[in-house]
């Protein structure tokens, strides 16, 4: 017992020890509520090594005080413990066992930010804003990101029962979803739509995403295509650099594209476009919804801001914070919120959102709803009981998406006012 107070009391030293060296940067008067506190942390820390039923393990202890710490600030910074970290590591390929969702914590709930196309989730019918209560029957309360990513991954061809809260609905919704290799392309579609308007569906911003978004370009010039519509919708973000040279393809060099403003000038940054050839002729419409969030958002606000391409749809998700990495000494991590976006004009994203210029709703299609949801339900229990058969890919039948086809009627417009002016002008 005497050891293990002596290790509880050199516990608390090292932790007043380190508190001291961070203190050392504060103003006086800070630093004397901080060493209070850090007096009362490192005094409840020898009571429990004293006198709590069970000994308890000295590391477990600091990660749990860790966690809790962190996880105070804000639901986008965590405390990783070294397993965790290397998982997070690992996970740069987008190929993975899942279900296909990215999630963040809003409003203290763990929740969709997107269903990834053609993935388990987005065939369930899982939608962005959909609170996830529980995985595996499991409470969803208190749980981390790191924790709830854990739970549902797993290996192809599992399954994994999810409880979710649709507030459109006010009811609680069962899923039953299967697992699958989640393999993520950026671009899901490039092609004409018609009277020569190009589509491009980005779905994510991965490190191939600007080559990928050159070629794209490239075959529909070849095509034709003198107008274009960027669908960012249901687009999670991706990489900041990736989603800043997908915005500055389409905006005049040495034009600021995003900023980011935190309490150190270290964390306070801005991006330029340094696009040596933009497209700055080319009519352009940008579709958004409440699934774009973070890179989307980036790419959206720019263009909107500069006046480069007109939004349309709903308003995004309202993800615009920079969280850092910083490795611990024992293999551990802190995932650390330290900025936020700001637009070219200087308006902050987070819990904001980019508005559209045009808010264009997407009406539910007539088979979804209670009864839809109820037959998505069912078909994917049935589909745990059949043989699994190669799906077929579904027709893209743009003329039913009422979003897309405003966007080609106000680039029809576009065309036709900035002829009619070039037409004067000579």
């Amino acid at each position: 017992m005497a050891k293990r107070v002596a290790l509880g009391l050199a516990l608390c030293l090292v932790i007043a020890l380190t508190a001291q060296a961070a203190i050392s940067a504060i103003d006086s008067k800070k630093k004397a509520e901080l060493y209070k506190q850090v007096e009362l942390f490192s005094d409840s820390l020898a009571i429990v090594e004293t006198e709590y039923v069970d000994e308890p393990e000295p590391r477990n202890l600091i990660y749990g005080a860790l966690k809790g710490m962190i996880s105070s600030l804000d639901p986008h910074s965590q405390f990783l413990d070294p397993d965790s970290y290397n998982e997070l590591k690992i996970d740069t390929e987008g190929k993975f066992g899942g279900i296909g969702i990215e999630i963040t914590i809003k409003d203290g709930i763990l929740t969709v930010v997107t269903p990834i196309d053609d993935t388990p989730a987005w065939k369930a019918g899982l939608k962005s804003g959909d609170g996830i209560v529980k995985i595996n029957d499991e409470l969803t309360r208190d749980m981390t990101l790191t924790e709830a990513v854990k739970r549902l991954r797993g290996k192809p061809g599992e399954v994994v029962n999810i409880t979710v809260l649709r507030d459109s609905e006010k009811k609680l919704l069962e899923f039953k979803i299967v697992r699958a290799i989640i393999k993520i392309k950026d671009i899901k579609e490039a092609r004409i739509l018609q009277d020569r308007i190009g589509y491009i569906r980005l779905v994510e911003f991965r490190e191939n995403t600007p080559q990928d978004m050159d070629i794209a370009m490239g075959k529909l010039k070849k095509e034709g295509m003198n107008a274009l519509i960027l669908d960012l919708r249901n687009n999670p973000g991706g990489l900041l650099d990736i989603a800043v040279r997908v915005a500055e393809k389409f905006i005049e060099k040495g034009n600021l594209i995003i900023s980011t403003k935190g309490r150190k000038p270290s964390s306070d940054m801005k991006f330029i476009s340094r696009c040596k050839e933009p497209i700055l002729d080319l009519p352009m419409a940008v579709l958004i919804n409440e699934g774009s969030a973070s890179g989307s958002e980036i790419v959206a606000a720019a263009l909107k801001d500069y006046k480069r391409a007109i939004v349309l749809g709903t308003k995004s998700f309202g993800k615009g914070s920079v969280q850092t990495l910083i490795p611990l000494s024992d293999g551990s991590a802190l995932r650390l919120t330290t900025a936020r976006y700001f637009t070219p004009s200087g308006k902050e994203i987070h819990n904001k959102g980019v508005e559209p210029d045009i808010v264009v709703e997407n009406p539910k299609p007539e088979t979804e709803g209670a009864g839809g949801e109820a037959a998505k339900d069912n078909k994917a229990a049935e589909a745990l009981e059949k043989p699994e058969k190669p799906l077929q890919k579904e027709k893209f039948d743009y003329k039913s998406d009422n979003q897309i086809m405003r966007a080609i009627d106000i680039l029809k417009a576009v065309r036709h006012y900035k002829k009619d002016s070039q037409e004067a002008a000579s």
